[in-house]
């Protein structure tokens, strides 16, 4: 990758964690009830996002601002695609399932906008929303688009 594409991608992506919003839930955040687990290979087993505690019906807020580039089912699931400009080529997508769309494909949004809807499904064993990201082919952690408290170091011993 080109030095300035890095540096450019890079601050853009830091740009968002400052700013973006949880999908759902919230105040206070919602219970992550599977992590963020990437394969070692494209092929291999892992969780490619992770896993929110929502309940059937909850509203999807976009955590950020972009435009809708897919909704639609995938393998019997509603899925959702929302695109961010403006973060690098090729740009950053964050994607929600299980969901029912409340926007089509080509609608730009801004964050907090209600998107989608959760369904139920058997993806967790309680319902849930599973938010994955994407720079092109590549899995990303979505928790890097969140706002979080400061990490704090701890003794160690008792």
């Amino acid at each position: 990758m080109h030095f300035t594409t890095c540096v450019t991608t890079c601050f853009t992506t830091l740009l968002l964690a400052l700013g973006a919003l949880w999908p759902v839930g919230g105040p206070p955040p919602p219970e992550i009830v599977r992590g963020w687990q990437p394969p070692p290979g494209p092929y291999a087993a892992g969780h490619r996002g992770v896993d929110l505690a929502a309940p059937p019906d909850a509203p999807v807020l976009a955590p950020v601002a972009g435009t809708v580039t897919f909704a639609g089912p995938v393998g019997g699931r509603g899925v959702l695609t929302l695109t961010l400009p403006g973060t690098g080529a090729p740009p950053l997508r964050t994607t929600f399932s299980p969901v029912a769309p409340l926007v089509p494909a080509g609608t730009p949004v801004a964050a907090g906008t209600p998107i989608a809807r959760v369904t139920p499904s058997t993806h967790c064993p309680e319902s849930c929303l599973h938010w994955g990201l994407l720079r092109g082919d590549r899995y990303l952690n979505p928790l890097l688009l969140t706002k979080r408290g400061p990490s704090r170091l701890l003794p160690l011993g008792g």
